[in-house]
């Protein structure tokens, strides 16, 4: 019905010819956006009401004292579910060190909040396919939990700032909310994430449209199709300067897999600009010294890359 709506409208009410290059990335356009609001508000609200019941001082009780391996994964599964982007997440992290949580179980808490997104995933699954889905997923994950291991095991707990072992941080009371008061913490929180990322979501869809519109298959094939062996760290490099999060970033996906970009290289692209950022670099650099802080974007971005690589392959 909403793919109906935007040919109506593209081609009926405005008048573009079908097939031409303005009327196929405004039909994109139309289509997409609409297509993704639908789906935000829905997913988000959802979403919501099962974050209401992860609170960071709860997150924060289940992940002390956890032992490695076991603690790497359950931080990567806790990330799915919680609340925090690339950035909102580093306060979270101060707290976690300070509880004893160990530093590569942290890690994996902290990669794992960005990059996992369930507001992604369900909209991968209704963009791509379950089987897109459950890749992005499975891949996010375990890039969380390998590199908060390697992490760990490189044992860097000196190269924290000090003053992030000297904080004494209590542990707050957790309170239990009502299921009135879980609806309308998410019908808040709904209304407010939307405010918040419309933005993201039009300029994503918009640059997703040009590419389905206007840029030339043949282009993107050379430049970062099969036969490039650089095409993965090359998307991984020009992702890291993008901030955006996954919902922005979904509709140039879209674009890119239309055009015939691999599976594995946009995947590389998508994690890059959700789990690694400018603005979470900057932050960052004021709870991590730099060698840890150069470590942690390395081994995610080697992750990120292998990962990629890996999906080439076999897909």
């Amino acid at each position: 019905m909403l793919k109906r709506l935007a040919d109506y409208i593209t081609f009926d009410l405005i008048g573009l010819t079908p097939g031409t290059h303005s009327g196929e990335a405004l039909d994109f356009f139309l289509y997409d956006t609409t297509k993704i609001f639908l789906l935000l508000s829905t997913i988000i609200f959802v979403v919501a009401i099962i974050r209401s019941s992860f609170p960071p001082e709860k997150t924060k009780r289940i992940l002390s004292h956890k032992r490695e391996y076991v603690g790497n994964v359950l931080a990567a599964l806790l990330g799915i579910v919680t609340p925090f982007c690339s950035c909102s997440a580093v306060p979270l992290f101060i707290g976690f060190v300070e509880s004893g949580v160990p530093l590569g179980v942290t890690f994996s808490f902290l990669i794992s909040s960005p990059m996992v997104n369930e507001v992604a995933l369900i909209m991968l699954w209704g963009l791509f396919g379950w089987q897109i889905a459950l890749i992005y997923i499975g891949t996010g994950l375990l890039v969380a939990i390998v590199a908060g291991i390697v992490i760990g095991k490189m044992k860097m707990e000196k190269h924290v700032q000090d003053y992030v072992w000297e904080m004494q941080v209590g542990n707050a009371e957790i309170v239990e909310l009502t299921l009135r008061q879980k609806y309308e913490y998410a019908r808040e929180y709904t209304l407010e994430l939307l405010k918040k990322i419309w933005p993201y979501v039009v300029i994503g869809v918009g640059i997703g449209a040009f590419i389905h519109g206007y840029a030339p298959q043949d282009f993107l094939i050379k430049y970062a199709g099969r036969d490039n062996p650089f095409a993965v760290p090359l998307a991984v490099l020009i992702g890291v300067p993008l901030y955006s999060n996954a919902a922005g970033v979904i509709p140039i996906v879209h674009a890119l897999m239309e055009k015939g970009l691999p599976i594995g290289t946009t995947l590389a692209f998508m994690m890059a600009v959700t789990a690694l950022s400018l603005p979470e670099a900057i932050i960052l650099k004021n709870v991590l010294k730099n060698r840890l802080l150069m470590v942690f974007f390395g081994t995610v971005a080697v992750a990120i890359i292998f990962v990629g690589y890996l999906f080439n392959a076999i897909l």
